[in-house]
């Protein structure tokens, strides 16, 4: 069986698809957009719950790639960790744990000790929820109930008023729910949500927004004329379109007067194919109708 090519994104591209997902852009239309599958853009966005992970950020006082390109620079002209310390304007003491924690001065290496320096810092902070038990089962407990969270968290600040370690916000009890990493709330617990999602939506995702899921120039049925209404008057049709399994379509043309019906197989859901597949069979009907 032949494996699928793995598809990698680089950090600007992969902050390009969260901004388009937080824009409310499917993942399809993503994907488009990079001429990637909608599989890739899940791929990155599932793992957060399609909740953006927090930017991360180099603390003020650590040091930076250039002070660790100057510090890699200086031992291979074996200059002193103290002469090496005081053109950084930095402690002795500082350029030494660096060093040491890096591989010492004959295997230091500028860009292996910023990777390091990443992973060392990942001490993800415990959520609220994962610190208090008694509310995670309170939570638990109403959403089984079917209580949004947005209701569980104004129901916490009316019962326990001033006591902020019995509340919490309903976007903690979400991302939760939907970052199973943290090991809090069980994902079974996402079916008893009214909007029964794997990943959390852009509260900007809409199919009506841009134009999106409407029909344009579109004439109301209102405005339908009493002819056809009452159907005495051959020559009215009306269509639909029906999908099955495997990407298969059918569209359906009924005459209203004779309630003659057409089947036509249309190999894909775009305008262009369906109205092309009604053209050729219409060109098909007998005269009267």
């Amino acid at each position: 069986m032949k494996q699928r090519r793995r598809i990698y994104y680089s950090a600007a591209q992969r902050s390009e698809i969260w901004d388009r997902w937080q824009a409310g852009e499917s993942m399809k239309s993503i994907g488009r957009r990079f001429d990637r599958a909608s599989s890739s853009v899940f791929s990155v966005i599932s793992p957060a719950g399609g909740i953006r992970p927090a930017e991360r950020r180099r603390a003020p006082k650590a040091l930076s790639l250039g002070e660790w390109e100057e510090i890699s620079r200086g031992l291979s002209t074996r200059c002193s960790l103290r002469s090496i310390a005081h053109t950084l304007g930095r402690s002795p003491s500082t350029i030494s744990r660096e060093v040491l924690r890096n591989g010492g001065p004959g295997r230091y290496s500028a860009a292996r000790s910023d990777h390091a320096a990443w992973d060392r810092a990942l001490r993800p902070k415990l959520c609220k929820l994962a610190c208090c038990p008694s509310l995670a089962r309170t939570v638990s407990v109403k959403l089984q109930r079917k209580w949004s969270p947005e209701q569980i968290a104004g129901w916490l600040k009316r019962i326990y008023p001033g006591e902020p370690h019995n509340q919490v916000s309903h976007e903690t009890i979400y991302r939760s729910l939907f970052i199973q990493a943290r090991g809090v709330l069980k994902k079974e617990l996402l079916e008893h949500l009214r909007a029964r999602r794997t990943i959390r939506r852009s509260r900007h995702a809409s199919m009506k927004r841009s134009g999106l899921g409407q029909i344009k120039d579109a004439i109301s049925i209102s405005e339908r004329p009493a002819t056809v209404e009452d159907r005495a008057v051959p020559g009215h049709w009306e269509g639909d379109l029906s999908g099955g399994s495997k990407n298969s379509y059918v569209a359906t043309l009924v005459e209203r007067h004779s309630r003659y019906v057409m089947l036509i197989k249309v190999a894909n859901k775009d305008t262009e194919s369906v109205v092309s597949a009604l053209i050729k069979q219409s060109q098909k009907l007998p005269g009267e109708l």
